[in-house]
């Protein structure tokens, strides 16, 4: 295998503030996707495909075949492209096997319907840390790197473009000066997390790393790849010399002033389901739910006093 044969492009959806990836074996002529976005407007409950149809129609015009849909998590921010894409030009929809745990916690946030089993099977293929799928004849090794979910996956190419190693890190680390994903949603775990990061970062040094977000600070443009060394050397909250215990207690001060994901309701519903949206009612539509104070910081918190159901 040369080098030369991988081809990655990446494709950046400003409103979710997301990176989704091609990944070509281009000999082969097969394809995966990594973090498709499915386009929500959550004012008007509006969903379009644009963002997937730019992946789709760019996989067509090469003539590629797309071989697997990857999902790193299931994602908080965006809901997910995978069945689209999927029904549009095949491909089998993949994630790590602990995504039942976090389907099982959802459940009961949601309250799905009766036929909802939190076993993975509404993915095709559920991935083992460690298991290597082929991308054409591109291995991709699936490294499991928990904490900010207790699912999330991490996909690994031994020799990208240019001959170096790269790595779909997904809500792991972002670019250095923005520092490393989350860990309080159910099932995160800060020390876990400083445990996969350092994971990541003693990978050689010229590896480069494709970040699944970018949040820039003012004056810099949006951008996504970085290597380990300059992780190492310049990520404001994981640089070499932040221990885990430090670590965890910035993550948890900064964990606390942070506000819920926009779209976490309507994104979880649909992520954990492989990208499906749930079950039509009996009048035909499709509805989203908005469980009342179930997530964040008010989960759990009784209704004001008046406000009973009918």
């Amino acid at each position: 295998m040369t080098s030369s044969r991988a081809h990655i492009e990446a494709f950046f959806d400003a409103a979710t503030q997301t990176v989704s990836y091609v990944l070509a074996d281009t000999q082969a002529r097969q394809a995966a996707v990594i973090d498709a976005v499915l386009d929500l407007e959550p004012r008007s409950g509006h969903l379009s495909t644009a963002s997937a149809d730019r992946i789709a129609d760019y996989l067509t015009a090469r003539g590629w075949q797309l071989q697997w849909l990857l999902e790193t998590h299931a994602h908080a921010d965006h809901l997910s492209a995978a069945q689209y894409l999927r029904h549009r030009l095949g491909g089998r929809v993949a994630i790590g096997e602990r995504i039942r745990d976090v389907q099982r916690v959802f459940r009961g946030v949601f309250h799905f319907e009766p036929g909802f089993v939190p076993d993975g099977s509404q993915f095709d293929h559920l991935l083992q840390p460690g298991e290597v799928l082929h991308v054409g004849d591109l291995p991709v090794t699936a490294l499991w790197v928990p904490g900010h979910t207790p699912a999330d996956m991490a996909y690994c190419l031994e020799q990208g473009p240019g001959g170096k190693g790269a790595v779909f890190v997904g809500d792991t680390l972002f670019m250095p000066d923005v520092g490393t994903a989350r860990a309080d949603f159910p099932g995160g775990d800060a020390a876990q997390l400083y445990r996969s990061i350092r994971q990541l970062l003693d990978l050689p040094g010229d590896t480069r790393l494709y970040m699944c977000h970018d949040y820039p600070p003012d004056g810099r443009a949006p951008a996504w790849v970085s290597t380990v060394s300059e992780q190492r050397r310049a990520n404001i909250h994981v640089h070499d010399g932040v221990d885990e215990a430090s670590f965890v207690r910035m993550r948890h001060a900064r964990d606390a002033t942070l506000a819920v994901p926009a779209l976490i309701l309507p994104s979880v519903q649909v992520n954990v389901r492989a990208g499906r949206l749930p079950p039509a009612q009996a009048d035909g539509r499709v509805y989203i739910q908005l469980p009342v104070n179930a997530v964040g910081q008010g989960a759990g918190a009784p209704l004001p006093p008046g406000l009973t159901t009918c």
